[in-house]
């Protein structure tokens, strides 16, 4: 195995839970609208650190769409996926884009909690809704 090389991010970013490699900066959060099979999920413009997995197609709350499953690089964990592809034209926005579980990152300062730019809390791991 050679030697792993991570990307360093400057400013807020999201990290992986286990290893705390960096994945995404807040400046590239698109929605916190989103869900997974573990909750709340986060579209981003752009992540680092991660591998992907084999292309599939999966029936999603929005149709079909062509997915891969994230890593990340760090610890081997599932972080979430890719959107390869969308069927519905509605859907095309998606195309190129990476979703974060919120179960599986960190927030911006480190936290499973996660607060706006002005320090404002926003959410948390165990909120129900």
């Amino acid at each position: 195995m050679g030697r792993l090389f991570l990307t360093n991010l400057e400013g807020n970013h999201y990290s992986c839970k286990h290893c705390h490699a960096h994945l995404a900066l807040t400046d590239d959060l698109i929605s916190r609208s989103f869900h997974s099979k573990h909750g709340k999920a986060y579209l981003f413009d752009k992540a680092v650190n991660v591998t992907i997995g084999e292309k599939e197609e999966r029936m999603m709350m929005t149709g079909m769409h062509t997915v891969v499953d994230i890593f990340c690089v760090g610890c081997g964990s599932l972080v979430g996926w890719k959107y390869e592809s969308a069927f519905e034209k509605s859907q095309k926005y998606k195309e190129g884009k990476y979703i974060l579980e919120r179960f599986k990152v960190l927030g911006p300062d480190g936290s499973p909690y996660v607060f706006s730019q002005d320090g404002q809390f926003l959410e948390s791991d165990t909120d129900d809704g």
